[in-house]
């Protein structure tokens, strides 16, 4: 059973920290997230776990 949902059905949203040359979107999953480049949403998209998404973004904020 596949437990995250099409892509199609994702809300994307482009990040806060995203600027016209680094374009990240989110989406919320069930457990998680989804992460993708938003110049290129066809090229799929990264799933996370929750504790996995908070460690990164820990380790990545200022």
């Amino acid at each position: 059973m596949n437990l995250i949902p099409n892509p199609d059905a994702l809300d994307f949203r482009t990040s806060s920290y995203s600027d016209r040359s680094n374009c990240v979107a989110v989406a919320d999953v069930p457990g998680g997230t989804a992460v993708r480049d938003s110049k290129h949403p066809e090229r799929g998209y990264l799933p996370f776990p929750g504790p996995e998404w908070v460690a990164l973004l820990r380790t990545t904020r200022p």
